[in-house]
């Protein structure tokens, strides 16, 4: 990643650490173009609909400042199993054993390309959390359909076909 790309990331992680802290979930997005946005969502893990919806909102936005760089941050709960990683929205419920609160990431730029990461975090016994500096996978890594940023990434990139999720 590129330092204007890092300093993005930065940003969107500094803001959801801010909102996780205040016990709020929303997932957010900075594209940075003729001018730099940032929007957000509070509905963002309530289903896939609801999520793909809101990336095509941010593409559009990034779409009329002609975005060259954007990051996309949702909290989520992971769990990694043999063959993959799964994940679920957070909640007030405790973790299952083997689960790992993180804030998972999807970042593009123009130049360099895209990039997957998280930031794990983990809980006081008081529920305060407390974050780790943020990853950046080095390892192949192919998302699914409900990853995060998927549908903004392939809608910005003319992929989306306006396909729905689940059909």
């Amino acid at each position: 990643m590129n330092e204007a790309a890092l300093s993005l990331l930065d940003d969107v992680v500094g803001r959801l650490e801010q909102a996780i802290r205040a016990r709020d979930c929303p997932a957010i997005a900075i594209v940075q173009g003729e001018r730099k946005l940032t929007l957000s969502d509070y509905d963002y893990l309530r289903d896939q609909q609801t999520a793909a919806a809101f990336e095509r909102r941010v593409a559009e936005h990034a779409r009329r400042i002609h975005a060259g760089r954007w990051v996309f941050a949702v909290p989520q709960v992971w769990l990694q199993i043999p063959e993959a990683i799964v994940s679920r929205a957070v909640s007030n419920h405790p973790l299952r054993e083997g689960e790992q609160e993180a804030i998972t990431w999807t970042a593009f730029d123009i130049d360099d390309g895209v990039d997957y990461g998280l930031v794990p975090y983990t809980r006081r016994p008081n529920g305060e959390p407390v974050f780790d500096d943020p990853e950046v996978f080095t390892i192949d890594v192919t998302p699914g359909e409900r990853a995060p940023g998927w549908t903004l990434l392939r809608t910005m990139l003319g992929d989306d076909n306006d396909r729905t999720p689940g059909t």
